[in-house]
């Protein structure tokens, strides 16, 4: 997401924070130098795409975490040990994703993955390692969520209250005339089922449903013609990096459909891609927006992005803030140590966890921590209004 605009006051209060934050780390490494330097690392990995058709939402997702981390490090770690955050770029392919998951599950120091990104990729690596937590996957897939696998903790709301919620928006502001076009894969089938069933709550028929052949594929445009053929009041698109790609085709074809995007297509670089054409864009968002400061989460956010040497807020950048937050809180409960099994047991003590604007509730047997969804809108200079 480009940097807004942000007013004196939010500036003022963004700079506040910011020094309050690295006052208070500076003083807590001051007095934790020692046991941080002899305690033996905690070493979480991470697996995603850093350099290929998603890897905007990767390097965010990365770049909020890493933020996190530095400034537990410098408060002197977990329980006296600094974490150690390795990262493997899977280029979205699903075999490269699971192979960089079994490195992983071969290094007995690497006691958590964090924030696979994609489906397929997901899928892969909470198959592969099942004696190793795998938190906050970057995907609301609810056919994953519904393996109930042991190992996965699932930090944002699924795909079907995201398309719910736009269906839902949509129909508040009067259109009623609704398509939708997704990847013929795995995510889009995910999505166009969600997509029918909230239709059907609604008692709307869909005007339209296209269909671009995968994920990862810039062969956008005769989804494009079919949408503008159509000329639905509001279009939903279930893509990702190749959404911009699709929002230039559907202008060039003359149509002028309203576009709600879900969250994955809310990526900087995306909004970046898009120019002024992101204007108008409303999408669903798993996450406070990064610059709403009323949020104690957001402004914990802020100062320890400001402090990783970054102001580059986003969406992707924040949910990975939260996705490491959680897992923190999990290592910190279960002490000295920590074991792989203990991690797993950590988690699903976290039954009421208040980040501040989000709340998280895992249990046993419930991984499905968190529902919050919210609708944003693009406006002037990419700045983000919910």
């Amino acid at each position: 997401m480009p940097q807004a605009v942000l007013s004196p006051l939010a500036s003022t209060l963004s700079r506040r924070s910011a020094l309050l934050h690295f006052a208070g780390a500076a003083a807590s490494l001051a007095g934790y130098s020692v046991a941080t330097a002899a305690g033996k690392p905690v070493r979480i990995g991470c697996t995603l795409d850093m350099s290929s058709v998603e890897k905007a939402n990767g390097n965010g997702l990365i770049a909020g975490a890493q933020a996190y981390f530095k400034a537990v490090n410098a408060a002197g770690g977990i329980n006296g040990a600094p974490i150690e955050f390795v990262t493997k770029d899977d280029q979205f392919k699903p075999d490269v994703a699971k192979a960089n998951a079994l490195a992983f599950e071969a290094d007995s120091s690497v006691i958590a993955l964090l924030q696979p990104l994609g489906t397929r990729q997901t899928a892969a690596v909470m198959d592969a390692v099942p004696a190793m937590a795998v938190v906050g996957p970057n995907t609301g897939t609810v056919g994953l969520r519904k393996k109930a696998a042991a190992n996965t903790f699932w930090v944002r709301a699924n795909y079907d209250q995201e398309i719910d919620k736009l269906v839902s928006s949509a129909l508040t502001l009067g259109m009623t005339k609704i398509g939708l076009v997704h990847p013929n894969d795995p995510l889009g089938q995910s999505l166009l089922a969600a997509f029918k069933a909230s239709t059907a709550k609604y008692q709307i028929t869909p005007v339209v449903i296209a269909t671009t052949p995968g994920t990862t594929s810039p062969e956008v445009e005769p989804a494009a013609q079919e949408i503008a053929k159509a000329s639905p009041q509001v279009v939903i698109t279930g893509l990702a990096g190749t959404a911009p790609l699709f929002v230039k085709a559907l202008r060039k074809a003359g149509c002028p459909s309203t576009v709600f995007g879900l969250s994955i297509t809310a990526s900087a670089a995306n909004i970046r891609d898009l120019g002024e054409l992101a204007r108008g864009l409303g999408f669903s968002i798993v996450v406070p927006p990064p610059f709403a400061q009323k949020h104690e989460a957001v402004r914990r956010y802020q100062a320890d992005m400001a402090g990783a040497g970054s102001t580059d807020y986003s969406l992707p950048s924040l949910e990975g803030h939260i996705n490491a937050r959680v897992l923190v809180e999990a290592l910190r409960r279960i002490g000295a140590n920590p074991s792989r099994e203990a991690v797993i047991a950590g988690l699903e003590r976290l039954d009421s966890l208040n980040l501040g604007g989000v709340q998280i509730k895992f249990g046993k047997g419930r991984h499905e921590g968190n529902s919050f969804v919210d609708v944003a809108v693009i406006g002037a200079g990419g700045r983000m209004m919910s």
